[in-house]
Parts: C-alpha cells; sequence; structure tokens
C-alpha cells in the first residue's frame, strides 16, 4: 500500500466533520454526551474513508487496546507510562502497520474545565509523535511499545450555546492549526 496523503486524511476528516455536524446538530444542541457524539461521528468517519478506498480502517471510540490486547500506554512529558484511550480514531486495529494510525480525535464540550481539555490536546500530542525521542520509531514492521504515530490529532471543541464546532490539528506532536465551523 502506498503512503496516504495528509490531504487525503485531511479531507475525509473534514468531510466526515460535516456530515457529523449537519446529521447530528440537535443532538449536539441538546447537550448529548460527549461519548454519544463520538459514536455518531465513528459511522461518518469510517464510510468517509471507505468510500475514498480506504477499506481497512476502522472507526473505534473510547478504543484501549494495542496488538496481543495490552492496554494502549503513551510517555508523558516526565516519560512516565501512562494508560490512555482516546474518544475516537480511525486506525486498522495494527493490520498495517506502516500506515495504522490515521487520526486520532479529542472532543470536549464548551463548558468542561481547562484542565480536562490541556489533558485532552496533550494527549494529541503525544499520539501524533512520530516516535518518543528514539525509544521507539515507526519501521513500519514492528508494534510500537507507546502508541504514537497518528497522522492527525483532532481536538473538537462543541460550543452549543454559540453553535460553533471549534477545531485543532496536531501533527508530528505539535499544534497546528485551527478552524471553526456552526453547528
Amino acid at each position: 500500500m502506498s503512503v496516504i496523503s495528509e490531504t487525503l486524511i485531511r479531507d475525509l476528516f473534514t468531510s466526515s466533520l460535516r456530515t457529523f455536524l449537519q446529521r447530528e446538530a440537535l443532538e449536539i444542541i441538546e447537550g448529548v454526551n460527549e461519548r454519544n457524539n463520538c459514536a455518531r461521528w465513528a459511522i461518518y468517519l469510517e464510510q468517509e474513508a471507505h468510500d475514498r478506498g480506504l477499506i481497512e480502517y476502522i472507526t473505534d471510540t473510547e478504543y484501549n487496546r494495542k496488538q496481543d490486547g495490552q492496554i494502549k500506554t503513551i510517555l508523558d512529558g516526565n516519560r512516565r507510562i501512562v494508560t490512555i484511550n482516546c474518544d475516537l480514531i480511525l486506525h486498522t486495529r495494527g493490520a498495517n502497520i506502516s500506515e495504522d494510525n490515521l487520526i486520532a480525535i479529542e472532543v470536549k464540550k464548551y463548558d468542561r474545565s481547562r484542565e480536562d481539555k490541556q489533558r485532552d490536546r496533550e494527549r494529541l500530542r503525544a499520539l501524533t509523535k512520530e516516535s518518543y525521542d528514539d525509544v521507539w520509531m515507526n519501521d513500519g514492521s514492528t508494534p510500537p511499545e507507546h502508541v504514537c504515530g497518528y497522522r492527525l490529532g483532532v481536538f473538537v471543541e462543541l460550543d452549543r450555546n454559540r453553535r460553533i464546532c471549534r477545531v485543532e490539528y496536531y501533527k508530528d506532536g505539535k499544534y497546528d492549526s485551527v478552524s471553526e465551523y456552526t453547528i
């Protein structure tokens, strides 16, 4: 399989987000739980990936497993092992190691605490790193000890009162850009 372009990844993300915001607007505005929002969005994200030829890709919500059923972990800023799950991901569940982890999404409502939002942003920075300071590098054949290598990390903040969806993008372990959409 050839390398999946960043343009394709961002386009399928954006298209699925627009569909989610359009079809689930009432639920978002009524304040439905974030887990429910992610479960609904997963349907659109996976369909969009399949429509674009990425048939082997699967969406999972609150996913916390890696190879051989082990709990997913990352290294925090102090290089401590931290168990994690992510609100919504697009991946192959290890079937394609070199291009397994495409998109990691964290969703928060506007009124959630600043600390909760910051933890999600830090998680996305860790998940989008290519390696952990050379502890592990994606060689395309060996599964990682700690989860990393997501091509795109996305922090989504849903503001139901102002009907705005603010989206922050993370790439290569760093903040990349921001966009806003109407709910």
